[in-house]
């Protein structure tokens, strides 16, 4: 499974060792008494809030998902900076021939670039040049069976002492030599078949290595995060974000404090409260901080009919990193009703807060608020509206830490009620970053709402359709209802004033995550194709690179030999519609490595955007309950990927517009047969061939009126 290339990285030895961030110190040392042109920002006293949250080193170095233990996306270099970024040009590229498109943040450890793409395939180069040191691929995709109609691949790696440590789609937790690539050692996380999966970043610290999952959307899946020793992979302690069955008994005394919160029988529905993403370290207090994901299923009406805050979901809690045993918790969304999570960033600092200089964990999540917790004890200091549109609530109750929420946002008694956010958030996946120069949160904010309403029949028979996304609480709304535009802003918001400082009106429906740096920049990508730059204190443009493609993951910085660079995978993967003047075609897309320096001169071959074109098949007649059928298993199966009414976005192929489903029998041997796992395609052998028929119908149906309203089209 391991591809070794040619050339080794060079054997690392001590300096993976616990005292990396010694020796990184040192070199940086030496390189400012040589009057090399790094200049690194270490500056105490300026940069408020990082030794606070345990950041050590010189910063050189990106080591871990949010670049360091503050997890704040903050670079502490400034050689680039608001006065010379228009000099940033292209060092090198590097074409990512791996699918689907699931990019992670690269890590830069010594002169070295990781990172993750599609199912897992971690890459190591050559951070100067670009070239390929080593590739391993832990073939997720024939072990994944159906976790793979579910995720999309992976997000994030980790490293330390020299190991590299990546999860999979189909659970397992993989340690890799840093130097070579060999696999170390491999643990499964996760039951067999029980729908569960990975997709987040590993978390590592003193030692430890802790991995969540996802699924909750899916199956019947009761969340969980597990800390396993990085050196063997042994199992170290579990800790359950939501209580299972009160007759089997309680793990802990937080498990049965739980349980008070929940009604009926939650536990045959899993409950949810998956910690899919965000985590953070806290070597000060010595805690590792999690974020819950959203409940299973979404409507509360099913999973706790009578109500109750429904712990631990959507929360923030604080675990001793040692034992896994419960410090503290703060429920975001008390009986959580409307897929929001606690999921998203988490960024530790220091700040003044009323006079007095807290420890506080800040995030924003889902639900529009932008909250300040106290670190120590977990207690909420405030929360406001980041974004402009929030009806779920009116306010933040400080008194009580509790939300005031507007009644008809529960959509009771089944009515339809239009919400903001909507389940894609106010802050989705995209990473925010925090600055400790201008203390601003830079926040890739989202304006979108959304009908919630009761799925159709008995409430209390609703049951998991296995295979098919949780649709409760978004069911078919009555179409005289409609939902007011949104859009979307790099938003910079000061989380003392709880306000915003500065805001970018940006197209599309979303854009990319989020680098801020010491040279007064805030770094993102965008869905028209760009990789710009801001000014970190006012928000103004300073520069911009056509990438060829839509770019949303995490841009990181970095320094090799006294030179700082910038690096970001390039691609894109909505399911529907970008909302940009053009949506990114699956198969035409150049999914690449692109890094930056000052005054690189390399180049990327012109871009063309010329649209693939809509396939028909002229001498087949279409039959309309053929295609009836093959609407309603689209829906149901495809849309998750390919995009509602065959509009994808990127996630996956444009239908109308590829060969495989022009046959019949083609298209039988990609669904029922899973002839293109290995391509990141998910097998569906349950679907009989009446329904693969009616597939078949749908595709080219829609595919011909596409082409006819092209014709149409001036």
């Amino acid at each position: 499974m391991n591809h070794a290339g040619d050339a080794a990285v060079p054997a690392k030895g001590s300096l993976y060792s616990r005292g990396v961030a010694v020796l990184a110190a040192m070199s940086c040392v030496l390189a400012l008494l040589a009057a090399t042109a790094c200049r690194n920002g270490d500056t105490a006293g300026t940069d408020r809030g990082i030794d606070a949250a345990g950041t050590i080193g010189s910063g050189e170095d990106w080591t871990g998902y949010g670049g360091d233990v503050s997890e704040s996306r903050y670079s502490r270099l400034d050689q680039i900076d608001d006065g010379n970024v228009q000099q940033l040009g292209l060092a090198w590229s590097y074409d990512i021939d791996v699918r689907p498109n699931a990019f992670s943040a690269p890590l830069a450890i010594d002169g070295v670039l990781y990172f993750g793409v599609g199912y897992s395939v971690v890459h190591a180069m050559d951070a100067r040049t670009g070239r390929l040191l080593w590739k391993y691929d832990p073939e997720a995709q024939e072990a994944s069976g159906e976790r793979m109609r579910a995720a999309w691949g992976i997000r994030g790696i980790a490293h330390d002492a020299g190991r590299i440590y990546t999860g999979t789609i189909d659970g397992r937790l993989i340690a890799l030599d840093a130097a070579s690539g060999e696999e170390l050692w491999s643990v499964q996380t996760l039951e067999p078949e029980d729908g569960r999966y990975i997709s987040g970043a590993p978390w590592v610290f003193d030692g430890k290595v802790a991995i969540g999952h996802g699924g909750a959307d899916f199956a019947p899946v009761r969340g969980y995060v597990t800390v396993y020793d990085g050196d063997t992979g042994e199992q170290l302690w579990r800790f359950h974000t939501v209580p299972g069955n009160p007759d089997d008994g309680f793990e802990n005394a937080a498990m049965e404090m739980a349980a008070d919160t929940w009604t009926g029988e939650w536990w045959k529905f899993g409950g949810g409260g998956t910690v899919w993403n965000a985590m953070a370290y806290d070597p000060e207090f010595n805690r590792l901080y999690i974020g819950t994901g959203n409940g299973a299923p979404w409507n509360q009406k099913i999973r706790s009919p009578d109500g109750g805050d429904n712990l631990f979901l959507c929360s923030v809690i604080a675990l001793d990193a040692d034992t896994g045993e419960y410090v503290w918790h703060y429920q975001i969304n008390p009986g959580e009703t409307w897929d929001y999570n606690a999921a998203m960033d988490m960024h530790l600092a220091e700040l003044d807060v009323d006079g007095r200089a807290r420890k506080v964990l800040m995030t924003a999540p889902k639900n529009g608020f932008f909250y300040v917790i106290d670190r120590e004890d977990g207690r909420l200091l405030s929360a406001e509206k980041f974004v402009r549109n929030v009806t779920w609530a009116e306010r933040i109750d400080l008194a009580t830490g509790r939300p005031v929420e507007h009644p008809e946002a529960r959509y009771p008694g089944g009515r339809p009620a239009v919400v903001f956010p909507s389940p894609v958030g106010a802050h989705s996946v995209e990473a925010s970053a925090y600055s400790p120069r201008t203390g601003l949160v830079y926040i890739p904010a989202i304006e979108q709402g959304r009908v919630y309403i009761d799925a159709e029949g008995d409430l209390s028979r609703w049951q998991f359709t296995p295979g098919q996304m949780i649709n409760t609480g978004t069911g078919r709304a009555p179409p005289e209802i409609t939902v007011p535009p949104g859009g979307n802003s790099l938003l910079a918001w000061d989380p003392v004033a709880q306000k915003a400082a500065w805001s970018v009106p940006l197209t599309g429906s979303k854009n990319g995550a989020i680098l801020a740096t010491a040279g007064n920049l805030v770094f993102q990508g965008n869905v028209e194709g760009e990789l710009a730059a801001y000014a970190a204190d006012s928000g103004r443009k300073l520069w911009s690179f056509d990438a060829g493609n839509g770019v949303m993951a995490q841009p990181i910085s970095y320094a090799v030999d006294g030179v700082q660079y910038v690096t970001v995978l390039s691609g894109w993967r909505l399911s529907g519609p970008s909302g940009a003047s053009h949506d990114w075609d699956y198969y035409a897309q150049k999914r690449r490595v692109l890094t930056f320096k000052l005054d690189g001169g390399a180049s990327l071959p012109p871009a063309d955007r010329t649209p693939l074109p809509f396939l028909d098949l002229e001498d087949l007649a279409i039959d309309d309950r053929k295609a009836a059928l093959g609407a309603q298993i689209y829906a149901q199966r495809c849309t998750i990927c390919h995009g509602p009414n065959l509009r994808s976005g990127g996630a996956a192929p444009d239908l109308r517009k590829a060969g495989m489903p022009l046959a019949v029998e083609t298209l039988r041997a990609v669904l029922h047969d899973g002839v293109l796992v290995g391509n990141g395609m998910p097998r569906y052998a349950e679907l009989g061939q009446d329904e693969i028929e009616g597939l078949h119908h749908y595709v080219r149906q829609q595919a011909r009126m596409a082409i006819a309203q092209q014709a149409q089209t001036p």
